[in-house]
């Protein structure tokens, strides 16, 4: 399990990620790039990954991930159950989705 508060620590942990608004949303962004954003109310985190990693991440059988309903899902935004979702395997997820959106030179720095 992983909480809202601690999501959003990892999220900002990352090299050179802001945290701004995004509608009713916190959004997590490289640059410009939004690659996650939370719902702080209702604890929703939606992370920005490959076809291929969205595709790994929900088919783990704990039901931790899964593609946002709708045209959304087949774009890559996953929505991870935090109450479910191994810490160890959101920071995973998270990686993933900030190194698809960062520049080159800051994924080497990872």
């Amino acid at each position: 399990m992983v909480t809202p508060d601690e999501a959003a620590s990892f999220a900002l942990a990352l090299p050179e990620v802001t945290d701004q608004p995004h509608f009713d949303k916190r959004s997590f962004r490289v640059g410009q790039k939004i690659f996650a954003t939370l719902q702080p109310e209702n604890g929703r985190f939606v992370l920005k990954l490959s076809s291929v990693g969205q595709s790994v991440f929900c088919d783990f059988p704990d039901g931790a991930f899964c593609a946002v309903p709708g045209a959304w899902g087949k774009q890559g935004w996953t929505l991870v159950n935090l109450e479910k979702v191994r810490e160890d395997m959101f920071k995973d997820a998270l990686r993933l989705a900030w190194k698809g959106v960062a520049p080159t030179r800051l994924v080497a720095q990872l």
